[in-house]
């Protein structure tokens, strides 16, 4: 099977605000960082506006917002991500847009009509306590057989430094890296985030 050799590294924020975070953020794009998707679930709006405005505006073209759709046209970002929780674009809405799905069935029937989406869980999550991968092996290699899987697909959930790679065999087009990242970070005690710009850099070398 043919190995994407241009793989996305996107990364999704951690579902609350904390006071480093626009810091880090930049750091990461600074660093290389493909797209960011801005997921603050349940959030008011007024906070996202805040994160965006400290974040340099070259970035913004990078950002995806999961939230507040209204932000993409306000802040010039990339795009917008559809999930369980809002579920539909906004009207005459013209901008890029991606998608959640959460089974070979959906993916094949959802990809077609989105710039690309999130297959997930891939692996198993770390995150969230007892939630497996969706998936076993022998499925993926069999989507990636039929190019179900191919580059617009992006693996989402347990990914990790070492499973890139095995991502990258299966055909997908980007890993999607959240827990694994964000535990590299404890915005009470660490100083610095010396620690998570390390281990982005280990990610960003293994999506190469």
């Amino acid at each position: 099977m043919p190995i994407n050799k241009d793989m996305k590294l996107i990364i999704v924020t951690p579902p609350t605000f904390f006071v480093e975070e626009d810091q880090i953020l930049t750091a990461l794009f600074e660093e290389g960082l493909d797209i960011l998707h801005l997921r603050k679930p349940e959030t008011p709006a007024m906070y996202s506006e805040r994160l965006l405005t400290l974040i340099p505006e070259k970035y913004h073209k990078r950002i995806v917002t999961h939230e507040h759709f209204y932000l993409q046209e306000e802040f010039k970002l990339m795009g917008i991500h559809l999930n369980i929780r809002n579920q539909q674009e906004p009207h005459d809405y013209a901008g890029s847009v991606s998608c959640s799905c959460h089974s070979i069935d959906e993916l094949q029937q959802k990809k077609h009509f989105y710039d690309y989406v999130f297959l997930n869980p891939v692996f198993d999550c770390i995150t969230k306590q007892g939630v497996k991968a969706g998936f076993t092996p022998e499925e993926l290699r069999e989507a990636g057989k039929k190019k179900i899987i191919d580059s617009k697909v992006m693996a989402f959930g347990g990914i990790t430094a070492d499973n890139i790679v095995e991502a990258k065999d299966l055909g997908f087009g980007g890993v999607v890296v959240m827990g694994d990242l964000w535990n590299k970070f404890n915005a009470c005690t660490d100083r610095d985030f010396w620690g998570i710009i390390h281990h982005f850099k280990q990610l960003k070398r293994m999506a190469e």
